[in-house]
């Protein structure tokens, strides 16, 4: 086994990065006048078809927190983790059917332009500046290093040179607006499903060959019988990732927070589906649900066949990290590394294009925030269509260069040395996605919800979830334990789940937009309405049909395997 990729894995690489760079110039040479629009830039407004739509939303989403952080979770945890992507399904099909609707019937272009036009600008220039805090700080970061550790482990390369080429290579698309984006997105993830199934592929033919037989289905039972304690997707309180899927939270609890906020609240997410018409977004949700349904073949089981391989001897050396801590982070990289000469080029592909094409759609959504958000609301309101389209393109390349530096001075303190680092992203995103969910759902259908509520929810909810972070710190919480609320951490202090911790954040911020609402409205304050009325949420057959196929393969699924 070798951490060095061959002529034949370059080759391989070189073709992947030719027909991405040319499709997308060619895309961006067919561009309309439309395209040079501040709308066209940024949404592609009327261009893209539901199979683009779909494949952008899965290029965007499965990046090196998914394939990278993902896995080393399976790693440590088992199969429960994809509960992340199977949970996303369904979202994504309630996210079709109430949420884009509300979207495209009031004109939305941005998350931050929802809050103005249901709240005040107050809340608006708030969430505004927020978000793209966070799209830098940890999405654009997280992305960067992981995406480093993993390709730099294949590669040789050092970490800093790797992060600054995806930097770079992510700029060049982005540069093309959302249409080379959502077109250039259809190859990412047809490099990225084709090369994760290779790499699941070797994983599962190896076991198999390690215990004398041959054949994938041999491997996978094999793969099963050695890593059983690795295949519930609910756990009960003794188990030692308890704190990072809490049982049922999971399937009724703060997973749909992260799920509704992420696919529904996410400008990230949305942006794809926004410059659609209703049919075309909903048709490409709706394949992307499919899409998500497939992930966990690509990117957890990869993770627990290192872990099998890891007990029998395999990846001892790979898998340490540079202070001999055992780095699950290193569970793909090494696995990638059992691949023959150009299968491990084409992972090495699929793993570009999996980091690129996030970092690219992550970076055209903070320019999007920004421009039509804060530059042409509070700094030059009579801003030309050219003039913004320049400053979205001035700031991909700003945001980029911040979420490079930022990997080199804190990502290896966050996400090094064994932390698990999608479970990183998760939590510290699970601070904020409460109250901002609070505030969207109240505001879709609530038409008393008032600004000074969402005010509330927004701060009012950072707030607290930091108050639970550190509440086991401050008080004895092992009260709560038989109810499976709280479990001893490392510290040895009882702490509440994260998931969990989002929903008693949810509920308190939902309570609090509920009191002060209604006391503002019985004083005679005037809220602004979204246009929401039922005939909206009506699905064509197709759509139903495709819906009911979702819920009966995730009951099949959470019933083998629960």
């Amino acid at each position: 086994m070798t951490n060095r990729l061959s002529n034949g894995d370059y080759a391989v690489f070189f073709i992947y990065f030719i027909i991405v760079s040319f499709y997308g110039w060619w895309v961006y040479k067919r561009k309309n006048k439309s395209d040079a629009t501040s709308k066209g830039y940024f949404l592609a407004e009327g261009s893209l078809t539901w199979w683009a739509i779909g494949a952008s939303l899965i290029a965007s989403n499965i990046s090196a927190e998914q394939m990278v952080g993902m896995s080393g979770s399976g790693f440590k945890m088992g199969l429960a983790i994809s509960t992340y992507e199977w949970m996303a399904s369904l979202t994504l099909v309630i996210v079709a059917i109430f949420f884009i609707p509300v979207y495209l019937k009031n004109k939305i272009a941005t998350m931050p332009q929802f809050l103005h036009q249901r709240y005040n600008g107050t809340v608006a220039m708030i969430m505004a500046i927020f978000w793209l805090m966070l799209y830098i700080v940890v999405n654009l970061m997280s992305i960067l290093y992981l995406g480093g550790v993993a390709i730099a482990g294949i590669s040789g390369l050092s970490l800093k040179l790797v992060i600054v080429m995806l930097a770079a290579f992510s700029i060049i698309i982005t540069l093309g607006g959302m249409k080379v984006i959502g077109y250039t997105d259809v190859v990412q993830v047809f490099f990225l499903i084709l090369g994760g199934l290779a790499a699941s592929y070797i994983a599962l033919h190896l076991i198999s060959e390690k215990s004398g037989t041959t054949g994938l289905w041999n491997g996978f039972k094999l793969l099963r019988a050695d890593a059983g304690d690795h295949f519930h997707m609910i756990f009960k309180k003794d188990n030692a990732n308890y704190l990072d899927l809490p049982g049922l939270s999971v399937l009724i609890g703060g997973m749909w927070i992260t799920n509704l906020n992420y696919w529904g609240c996410n400008q990230y997410i949305t942006q794809r589906a926004l410059g659609a018409d209703l049919p075309t977004a909903r048709g490409g949700l709706l394949f992307a649900a499919f899409l998500k349904l497939l992930m966990p073949v690509i990117v957890v089981l990869p993770g627990i066949a290192a872990y099998v391989l890891y007990q029998k001897g395999m990846f001892h050396q790979e898998m340490m990290s540079s202070k001999g801590v055992l780095d699950v982070n290193k569970a793909y990289p090494s696995v990638l590394n059992l691949l023959p000469n150009y299968l491990k080029g084409l992972s090495f592909a699929a793993l570009t294009a999996a980091i690129v094409a996030s970092l690219a759609g992550k970076a055209n959504s903070i320019a999007t925030i920004f421009t039509l958000d804060i530059y042409k609301k509070a700094i030059k309101v009579d801003a030309t269509e050219k003039n913004l389209v320049n400053t979205g393109k001035v700031a991909v390349v700003v945001a980029m260069v911040l979420g490079v530096l930022l990997s080199f001075v804190i990502g290896d303190m966050l996400m090094g040395e064994g932390k698990q680092g999608f479970q990183y992203i998760q939590e510290y995103t699970g601070f904020v996605s409460p109250g901002i969910f609070a505030m969207f759902i109240l505001g879709f259908f609530w038409k008393k919800a008032t600004s000074n509520a969402a005010l509330f929810a927004t701060i009012g909810g950072l707030a607290f979830a930091i108050v639970f972070k550190f509440l086991p710190y401050w008080t004895n919480l092992s009260f709560m334990s038989p109810y499976g609320f709280s479990k001893l951490n490392a510290d040895g202090v009882y702490e509440i789940p994260f998931l969990d911790r989002m929903g008693f954040v949810f509920i308190i911020c939902i309570v609090g937009m509920y009191i002060i609402s209604m006391i503002e409205n019985s004083k005679g304050l005037r809220t602004n309405g979204l246009e929401v009325d039922a005939s909206m949420f009506k699905t064509n057959k197709s759509f139903t049909i495709g819906a009911i196929v979702i819920c009966v393969i995730l009951t099949a699924l959470y019933t083998i395997f629960w």
